[in-house]
């Protein structure tokens, strides 16, 4: 298998997956707000958290971006 095929095999996966990681990073909203809460953090930065965190979208990946990367890390 050539690098490019690998290379090719990862973005497939990657693009099969994207919706699958944008629900779940949604899913995991309020464990993320949980765990901040609850490692001690006052009510101020726990608030500012959850708003940010409410507000965020997870835009998934980009494909183009990931096959650069893992190329260029792949050669070192």
């Amino acid at each position: 298998m050539s690098m490019e095929t690998a290379a090719n095999k990862g973005v497939e996966k990657l693009t099969r997956k994207q919706q699958q990681m944008i629900n779940s990073w949604n899913a995991a909203r309020s464990r993320m707000i949980d765990h901040y809460r609850a490692f001690g953090f006052g009510p101020t930065r726990v608030a500012n958290y959850q708003a940010g965190i409410q507000s965020a979208s997870y835009p998934g990946s980009n494909p183009t971006k990931w096959r650069e990367n893992w190329t260029a890390k792949m050669k070192e």
